[in-house]
């Protein structure tokens, strides 16, 4: 508890003194009413005026004459709908003329002019909110609303106008109206930071704190987010020791107690700077207030050792980490490794960070999840930053260093050629891993499958699956189903026959007659008959039943290359299993009914046509007839029976049969 005395209790007359030396005017930048258009105020910057060669000579105004009550009620009314109506102008030429005879709107009245003309979103009317508001100040201060202040300093921020935001606060404060911090401490917080202008911020900071610390007034101090943010300032834009120094007497004599981010923005400081002495004060203040995980201290630590340019510091803080916390603590930010990479190759020592996550993955245990490695988050950082090269020579050097490289690195570099549509050089990686005894998860193989499929580098993603299937991966579902997908788009079914009868076998892989029929039709589709005669065959040998939709695509396959003798074995196998009772797999439905009869009669097989019409009308299913009786008038309207019967009597009987069925007969 002596360090903590050391450094958040000083003496209290001591910083007292130092409050109240530092006072802060600013009555140069606070326009009056009528000078409000002025643009300076509203610039980040502020422009150097040049003198008027005859510049012009002041006014004799008479003083304002006071209006009456009468008077004042209405211009009031005035302002009111001129406000409810949300007209800017006539609102403010209502103030005006109130302002005018010396007097001034009720509180609630000012509020709404406020209001209105900081909603109307354009310049001037903020401009003019601006003056207004100041005048009150300066002027009859009890009648601002804290609301008034919050609306202009978040309408200036969304404008940019920093200038203007930090001259309304200081006029408030010298005009001793007592805003609380709550209200605008977080909006100029937004404003300096995005501003830049830390200098001011300070500057406002340290008057709300001597204000509140003289006044004794709690409201007005800032609260542990302002105090921090003044911190932050200090430490990173700044740099300096002495102003961050003089925030912690404030938060001291403030009773502010500091958390995290406090002793963070201090850690980076005093590591930036090489101070050592003071990063082993904060260090035990911290465990004396119970801090218990030290990881977002020793991420500054990082930032400051890697910003100074001390690489082996930061090395030091990142194995330091891996020591002192739990498996489930979080893991450094993107931010962070970002840094530590810039850091390195500025330095020219990819070497410096293989040698880094070498000695990570020492500490790091095994049940750690890749993303959550040093490893990933080095190596990610690298690929983030647009430098894949130097991401895989960092894994070039791990392996000539001999050491072993944990599945992070390679997680990252794989990801990163998928993104870059390198699919090959992907896949390559995935077998020196799977040589490596390591195993990649699920979602990168389906990653790495599609992108391969999408990129129609069939071989790649061939090879991906086969490790996959190897590695004894569960759920092959998704890649399988991706790679079928991809081949049927893309046309190639020797690819999905020759991927099919490799999988097949594994019970990880639910194949379906589904999986066939796909093959088969996009056989057929390209005229390829023999393969899909065979494909059918393999099917029927590994016990998977033929479906409608199997026997489908080979009769139209058929069909279209006039291969009508293939139909009629297709029938007669057809036939035997219908017989038998066998094939419950098909579902006898119209559509199967017309393929094989318009074939049939087609190919002039007209026994095995009536065939298929006794099997229909046992079914009751409806047959088109004129459908038929076109197709034997296209094949064989020269067809007599007497011709026939002469050569054969059953194919005579037949013929004679369809002819009277379709209404053929004379």
């Amino acid at each position: 508890m002596a360090h903590r005395v050391g450094i958040w209790r000083r003496a209290a007359s001591y910083a007292r003194v130092v409050v109240s030396t530092r006072p802060i005017s600013s009555s140069s930048e606070i326009p009056t009413l009528y000078s409000f258009l002025r643009p300076s105020i509203f610039a980040l910057h502020q422009p150097k005026l040049q003198p008027a060669e005859n510049p012009p000579q002041p006014l004799r105004v008479s003083p304002p004459k006071a209006l009456t009550q009468d008077q004042l009620s209405a211009l009031e009314s005035s302002l009111r709908l001129a406000v409810e109506s949300g007209s800017g102008e006539d609102a403010w030429k209502a103030f005006k003329a109130i302002t005018c005879g010396g007097a001034y709107p009720r509180s609630h009245l000012f509020d709404s002019l406020i209001r209105c003309l900081c909603s109307l979103g354009d310049k001037h009317s903020l401009k003019r909110a601006f003056a207004a508001l100041v005048y009150v100040v300066e002027r009859k201060g009890e009648l601002v609303e804290a609301g008034s202040v919050r609306v202009v300093l978040e309408s200036l921020s969304a404008a940019g106008s920093a200038a203007a935001a930090f001259a309304l606060v200081r006029c408030v404060f010298r005009n001793r109206v007592f805003v609380p911090f709550g209200v605008w401490g977080d909006v100029l917080v937004d404003v300096s930071r995005k501003s830049g202008e830390v200098r001011a911020f300070l500057g406002v900071f340290e008057e709300c704190c001597r204000v509140g610390l003289d006044e004794e007034i709690a409201f007005l101090m800032p609260d542990l987010n302002g105090c921090n943010a003044a911190l932050d300032g200090c430490c990173r834009e700044l740099e300096s020791v002495e102003d961050a120094e003089r925030v912690v007497e404030l938060m001291a004599l403030m009773n502010v107690r500091p958390d995290e981010v406090s002793f963070g923005c201090l850690g980076y400081l005093y590591a930036l700077k090489g101070m050592q002495e003071k990063l082993n004060e904060l260090e035990g203040l911290m465990g004396a207030l119970g801090f218990s995980d030290p990881t977002f201290f020793i991420s500054e630590l990082i930032s400051g050792y890697v910003k100074a340019g001390n690489l082996e510091s930061a090395s030091a803080a990142v194995l330091r980490s891996l020591r002192e916390r739990s498996v489930e603590d979080s893991s450094f930010s993107d931010e962070i490794y970002a840094e530590v990479v810039n850091g390195f190759v500025k330095a020219k020592s990819v070497k410096g960070l293989a040698t880094l996550i070498a000695e990570a993955q020492k500490l790091e245990p095994a049940s750690i999840a890749a993303e959550r490695s040093v490893g990933f988050g080095i190596v990610d950082a690298c690929v983030n930053l647009g430098w894949l090269d130097k991401a895989h020579t960092i894994l070039d050097e791990m392996n000539a260093q001999g050491a072993s490289v944990g599945i992070g690195v390679y997680v990252s570099i794989v990801r990163a050629y998928c993104k870059q549509h390198r699919t090959a050089e992907a896949a390559q990686l995935v077998v020196d891993i799977s040589s490596s005894g390591l195993q990649l998860d699920v979602g990168t193989y389906d990653t790495l499958i599609e992108e391969s499929m999408a990129g129609q580098d069939f071989q790649s993603a061939f090879s991906v699956f086969r490790d996959m299937r190897e590695s004894r991966t569960q759920d092959l579902k998704g890649s399988y189903l991706t790679i079928m997908t991809g081949l049927t788009e893309n046309h190639r079914p020797e690819l999905m026959a020759a991927f099919l009868d490799e999988v097949v076998s594994d019970p990880r892989i639910e194949v379906g007659t589904h999986d066939w029929n796909s093959i088969i039709h996009a056989f057929c589709k390209a005229g390829r008959l023999e393969d899909a005669r065979r494909t059918f065959r393999r099917m029927v040998f590994l016990r998977f039943e033929p479906n409608e939709q199997t026997y489908l695509s080979l009769i139209n396959g058929y069909t279209t290359a006039e291969k009508y003798f293939s139909v009629l074995m297709l029938w007669n196998e057809l036939k035997r299993k219908l017989s038998s009772d066998v094939d419950k797999g098909v579902r006898f439905e119209q559509s199967l009914f017309d393929a094989f009869l318009y074939a049939l009669v087609k190919g002039g097989f007209f026994d095995a046509v009536m065939q298929v019409v006794e099997k229909s009308q046992e079914m009751k299913i409806f047959v088109d007839k004129w459908r038929y009786k076109q197709a034997f008038m296209e094949a064989h309207k020269k067809l007599r029976v007497a011709k026939v019967r002469k050569r054969n009597f059953r194919k005579m009987e037949a013929l004679i049969a369809f002819k009277n069925w379709a209404g053929l007969s004379s």
